[in-house]
């Protein structure tokens, strides 16, 4: 892959990407991100993601507004997400699941990709 050769491993490019998207979509990219590569399964946890107003949503006692919200917004970039680790992997993404929690701050993106053909 041609980010391979520039020297980032595909664990770090979808990390990088994943916050760029979030950024794109809220206004707000988090602060950290990590990307767990397994066999056939992908995950982004992200961390510190929340806007200063879903803050203040939460600190006004409607965490639960907060969470339906973040989950549009996960549905919008469904696609985004799915296309940056089908690039950077060259493998196809059968399904996709996201989560996010309050306190602490934090997402996870999942995705499970299709089974590789064994050599």
């Amino acid at each position: 892959m041609h980010e391979q050769r520039q020297g980032k491993p595909p664990a770090a490019m979808i990390s990088t990407a994943t916050v760029r998207v979030v950024h794109d979509y809220t206004g707000r990219g988090p602060t950290k991100a990590k990307t767990m590569i397994n066999d056939d399964v992908v995950m982004v946890l992200l961390a510190d993601t929340l806007t200063k107003g879903e803050r203040t949503l939460v600190e006004t006692g409607h965490p639960d507004r907060v969470i339906r919200l973040r989950h549009d917004f996960q549905l919008a970039m469904r696609d985004d997400l799915v296309a940056i680790v089908e690039r950077q992997l060259e493998r196809k993404v059968i399904a996709f699941m996201s989560q996010n929690h309050i306190d602490p701050d934090l997402a996870v993106e999942v995705f499970v990709l299709e089974p590789s053909v064994a050599a």
